[in-house]
């Protein structure tokens, strides 16, 4: 099977299995959004999901969140991996969005990228999910394993992955790919104990050592 048909199949099948399929950090608007995927940096969405209640009832707008303390915004994501560096990253994404955005989160993966905190992962993220701009493929560690899983690449690099991935599928896929690729990932091909027998890919899997096969013809003369 070559990769575009996989890749194909691949989608039409996830899209039929998880029709729920979509960003898991909650948010209301864009700058929660971006603000959550910050923090989702080598972090669960699920413990994100914990602390941010909170910090956006404290922190609800670029404005404020840019005359945060560091010790204050320290103690309202100290739960968070590397909460102090994220910390000072927030409050200087903040303090640009409101110096050079007038507040409002910026529609370009370049302008995104210059904001501290952000790369260009964060940036899919955003565009993708609050905007419906799909410039790039989002690949986190989900994505990046069961995309060489199914065959879809041989790459490692999360960057080349992409490049990889942003060949086989068209522009209007990305944003749902990632999100399908990970609810993939994340319930059914389990890093620790994937439940292949489970998976509506399983004969289409490369891991698997089997591919697509047409169904047979019946012959002729038989009953």
């Amino acid at each position: 099977m070559k990769k575009s048909e996989l890749a194909s199949v691949v989608y039409e099948r996830l899209s039929k299995v998880h029709p729920d399929a979509h960003c898991e950090l909650n948010h209301s608007n864009p700058f929660e959004l971006l603000v959550a995927t910050i923090l989702s940096a080598q972090c669960t969405d699920a413990r994100v999901n914990m602390v941010t209640p909170a910090l956006f009832k404290k922190y609800p707008t670029p404005e404020k969140m840019a005359k945060a303390k560091l010790e204050d915004m320290e103690e309202a994501i100290k739960s968070i991996n590397f909460f102090r560096n994220k910390s000072k990253s927030l409050i200087g994404c903040a303090q640009d969005l409101v110096a050079l955005h007038k507040g409002q989160v910026p529609k370009t993966v370049e302008e995104l990228s210059e904001l501290p905190g952000v790369g260009r992962k964060t940036a899919n993220v955003v565009l993708g999910n609050a905007f419906n701009i799909n410039t790039g493929i989002v690949v986190d560690t989900h994505v990046k394993r069961t995309a060489a899983l199914l065959g879809l690449t041989k790459e490692t690099e999360p960057e080349k992955v992409e490049q990889d991935l942003m060949k086989l599928f068209p522009n209007e896929q990305w944003t749902m790919l990632s999100h399908l690729l990970i609810f993939l990932g994340r319930r059914t091909c389990i890093a620790r104990r994937p439940q292949c027998d489970l998976c509506n890919l399983k004969d289409v899997c490369a891991s698997t050592g089997k591919s697509l096969k047409a169904p047979k013809k019946a012959s002729r003369g038989t009953k």
